[in-house]
This record gives C-alpha cells, structure tokens and sequence, in this order.
C-alpha cells in the first residue's frame, strides 16, 4: 500500500513540475500566499497589488517592520512575474527567429525551382542533327480516300436545323355589346357543370 502512495505523490509532482515549465502558467496561475496577516490568494500581479497596499496602509500606520515584509512578499512575487515574462519575451523572440527561417528557407526553395524551371524552357536545342529536309511546295497533308479511315463528326457538313414556325392563335370574336359578354360568361359557367 505504500508503494501505490509514493507514486501518486511522484505522479503530482511530476505534474506541478509540467505546470512550472509553461511560463505563461505563471502569469495566469492563482497562487495561495501565506503571508504576516494571513493568506493572499490571486495571480502574481493581484498578490502583488494587495502587498504594496497591505505595506503602504503599515507605513502609514507607523509599523517600519510590517510595511518592509509586506514590500518583501511582493518582491518575490515581482521576481516571479518578471523571470516569466522574460521567459516569454525570449520563447516568442526564439518562434519569430524560427518562422523567419521557415520563410527564407521556403523562399530560397521557390527561387530555387523557378531558376531550375527557366533553365529548363532556355535549353537549346540542336537544329544541326541529321533531320529530313522538306520542300517547300510539298503537301504535308495529301487527300487520300482509304477505306481504313473512319469518318468523323467534324468531316461531315454542317446541317442547319429549321424551326417551327409559330403558332398563331384563333382570334376571338369581337364583342360590341355588353349584354353578349354576360350571355358568354353563363354560357362558359353552364358548360362545365354539363360536362361533369
């Protein structure tokens, strides 16, 4: 049973000790401070606040000795922040000096393949081979009606298609008079009831 304690207390240290190696931790971590009147609780920045005010309410209450342990406990709490802070500075200097070099190094790579590209389209090339001569009055493409060749689309003529004329539509009577369009209008409202 003792040996299952002595490795989740390993476990918990190896933890905190991940925990401290984050710099930004620091900043933002809530830290417990035990100091003369009891414990401060807050990140490094409030605890500090809270002992320069704890040590200037000392000096002006007259208590020289209080208002310097107040100061010291938030000395150590400035020391802590700053050596984060330039733990941060120095990881985000160390990440810019890297991704330049990433981008020089992707640039030169660039550079690289379109010199090797431009190189490639100047080649000479050597027209003093031994190469057929051709005249100048020869037919490159002489008409031949082999039955071997297959008739394409493109070959054949273009037929033009013809449309339709359009409809026209039954012109309708003329109605003069009033009284004829309400005789049309029962007579269309008639003949659909007849049909059913």
């Amino acid at each position: 049973m003792r040996s299952s304690n002595k490795s989740r207390s390993r476990n918990k240290n190896r933890n905190r000790n991940n925990n401290n190696n984050n710099p930004a931790n620091v900043v933002n971590r809530v830290f417990d401070s035990s100091g003369p009147e009891g414990k401060v609780r807050g990140t490094p920045q409030q605890i500090i606040d809270k002992y320069q005010t704890l040590a200037r309410d000392a000096q002006l209450s007259g208590d020289r000795v209080a208002h310097e342990n107040f100061l010291q406990h938030a000395e150590h709490y400035v020391r802590m922040l700053g050596d984060a802070q330039r733990e941060i500075d120095a990881r985000r200097e160390q990440q810019d000096a890297q991704r330049q070099q990433n981008q020089q190094n992707h640039n030169q790579n660039n550079n690289n393949q379109n010199a090797q590209k431009q190189q490639q389209k100047q080649i000479p090339i050597d027209a003093s081979g031994d190469q057929p001569s051709v005249p100048a009055d020869a037919d490159l493409f002489p008409a031949q009606n082999d039955s071997n060749l297959v008739e394409t689309p493109e070959s054949q003529p273009v037929k033009t298609e013809k449309k339709p004329a359009p409809r026209k539509r039954p012109a309708k009577p003329k109605i003069d008079n009033p009284s004829d369009i309400v005789a049309e209008a029962v007579e269309n409202a008639e003949s659909p009831k007849a049909a059913e």
